[in-house]
């Protein structure tokens, strides 16, 4: 299991979010609205985002990401891409998001 992040205007978050898990490259998405201030192309940016936390099964990272870049409305997205530690964590859970995304 991975975790992947993204983030994404507020209007577009429920779309690739819904999108990812009825196409089963998630098992689940939340969104967290979040304040981003970053720098793009030499100027500062203050941004309302939505940060989209997915639980995806370690063999579907390949094509989450294809469909995230296909669904992103920005030209550069952030994907994002951590381990989980499975040993720790709980395996009822761990075995749902492998069979669900």
């Amino acid at each position: 299991m991975k975790l992947a992040f993204t983030n994404c205007p507020p209007d577009h978050a429920e779309r690739i979010a819904c999108a990812l898990v009825e196409e089963r490259l998630a098992a689940c998405v939340n969104a967290f609205p979040v304040k981003s201030v970053y720098r793009w192309k030499g100027e500062l940016q203050k941004d309302e985002e939505v940060t989209l936390l997915i639980k995806v099964a370690s063999d579907k990272v390949g094509a989450l990401r294809a469909k995230l870049l296909a669904l992103h409305p920005y030209e550069l997205p952030e994907f994002l891409v951590f381990d989980v530690d499975t040993a720790s964590s709980l395996e009822a859970y761990i075995s749902w998001v492998q069979q669900e995304g």
